[in-house]
């Protein structure tokens, strides 16, 4: 079984320097639910369909399959109620590689950096850029940022990024 060990945090942007990768991602879900996540993802250059399962601490089932970008758009526009935009950065530093989401539309001014580790005790080296660790927050899960935009709560949290 495929499984995703992920931390999510929140992070000054501004500290940010170099990047090694720059791209657009478009994704919708076909299901959205707490046990369960169905999505397609566009991204410049490659499309996916991802399945996960509900989230034990940090560590969930996940399937990912590469799959043709006219079905993936197909998807999107007939199985995708609500679409999600951002553009991903990726950032490798310590041995460890980052995506730094920038997102768009209902969610912009939002920017959380995602690293996956190996273990859930996996001693991370946080960057000199991250402000405070959400991993448990679900509001900050891309698919709950469907259901509740970043632009419904932002001015109630206290822990914005820069």
């Amino acid at each position: 079984m495929g499984i995703e060990i992920e931390r999510k945090f929140l992070i000054d942007f501004n500290k940010i320097k170099d990047f090694d990768d720059k791209y657009y991602i478009k994704q919708g879900y076909i299901l959205n639910s707490k046990e369960k996540v169905v999505r397609v993802r566009v991204t410049d250059n490659k499309c996916f369909l991802t399945i996960k399962g509900q989230n034990i601490g940090m560590t969930r089932p996940e399937f990912e399959y590469e799959i043709p970008r006219y079905e993936a758009e197909q998807m999107l526009d007939t199985m995708c109620s609500d679409v999600l935009e951002k553009t991903r950065y990726i950032f490798s530093i310590f041995c460890d590689v980052w995506e730094i989401d920038e997102f768009h539309g209902d969610n912009k001014g939002l920017i959380v950096a995602e690293v996956e580790v190996p273990s859930e005790d996996y001693n991370l080296t946080l960057p000199k850029w991250i402000v405070e660790e959400v991993t448990n927050d679900t509001k900050y899960y891309n698919n709950n940022l469907i259901k509740n935009p970043y632009k419904d709560w932002r001015n109630n949290d206290t822990r914005r990024s820069r």
